[in-house]
């Protein structure tokens, strides 16, 4: 009697997350779907290991060094350059693909973006690129504050390429960035108190996996403090004032194309970084109200999504 023919191993992608697979279930949904496209169905012709570290970087050596101990076929690594760098300083030979919102080349995770080489590739977006238009539209919606916060979070390694950025903006726009430190949540608590008394009177929020996590208690504290603030487009449909920057859902269906195309036999070194360029501008009117504010027609207008 002739055995039955073993069947193949299923490919593994080890999903490496730099906040939590709840903050970014939307994120999820896409890069699935970008799997999809390819042909890939979790569970069916294709493992998913999530590792996730609540923004708390941290934990992504380890995590990146259990997945490549566990030899998965492929790492994905989502939620920023924290995550990217962590599985590139794990593995030189399992193929990576990340997804980030600053300069892959500016940060040492490729030599070009046309011809990656080794074992790394994957998408941009533009939320760095967009943190001075951050600043113009709350210029607009404020026009008489003079001091604007900026919050970040200490442990991000674009941190110097966006504080750079955005006080060569505020210098253009003749206002003062006030740039407010937070990788905790007493630490969040404290810059709300911090906004006041140094009389800034509305405030960006840097994008981070660690601020994604906190959506909700960033969302209470800047109604509460009666703070106008913009982030992204998820703080603005929790609650938040404004959300405005690279669409994450975009990004996150290409790195799971990307990641198909690796499964599929595809080498990092001949995949030509990919830039995600769709942006998204959201305003809650609810939110408004309550803070008494009235936004310019113009600003409405160029909204995609309005909340009322």
């Amino acid at each position: 009697m002739v055995g039955r023919a073993q069947q193949p191993a299923m490919p593994v992608i080890g999903l490496l997350n730099a906040t939590s697979s709840e903050a970014y279930a939307r994120e999820l949904a896409a890069f699935r779907q970008g799997l999809n496209e390819g042909g890939y169905v979790e569970g069916r012709n294709v493992a998913i290991e999530y590792r996730s570290a609540d923004g708390q970087y941290e934990r992504l050596p380890a995590f990146a060094a259990d997945l490549v101990r566990r030899q998965v076929t492929v790492i994905a690594s989502i939620g920023g350059i924290a995550s990217a760098l962590a599985a590139k300083d794990a593995t030189t030979t399992i193929p990576i693909v990340f997804e980030v919102g600053v300069d892959p080349v500016e940060t040492g995770l490729i030599p070009s973006l046309s011809r990656p080489g080794g074992n790394v590739t994957g998408v941009t977006n533009l939320n760095v690129e967009l943190g001075p238009k951050k600043l113009e539209l709350l210029h607009e919606l404020i026009p008489t504050a003079t001091i604007i916060g900026l919050l970040v979070n200490p442990a991000n390694p674009n941190i110097e390429i966006v504080s750079k950025d955005m006080q060569v903006a505020a210098r253009a726009l003749g206002v003062e960035v006030d740039v407010l430190h937070a990788s905790t949540d007493r630490e969040i608590d404290d810059v709300f108190a911090s906004l006041i008394r140094s009389r800034a009177r509305s405030l960006v929020i840097n994008p981070d996996p660690f601020f994604v996590s906190r959506m909700e208690q960033l969302v209470v504290l800047t109604v509460r403090y009666a703070m106008p603030t913009i982030y992204n487009r998820e703080f603005a449909a929790a609650g938040g004032l404004i959300g405005y920057g690279a669409s994450s859902t975009d990004a996150y269906r290409l790195v799971g194309v990307y990641t198909g195309r690796v499964l599929g036999g595809a080498k990092p070194a001949d995949l030509p970084v990919q830039q995600s360029t769709r942006v998204e501008l959201v305003i809650n009117l609810k939110t408004a109200k309550t803070l008494g504010i009235t936004f310019p027609t113009g600003l409405l207008v160029r909204a995609e999504e309005v909340i009322e």
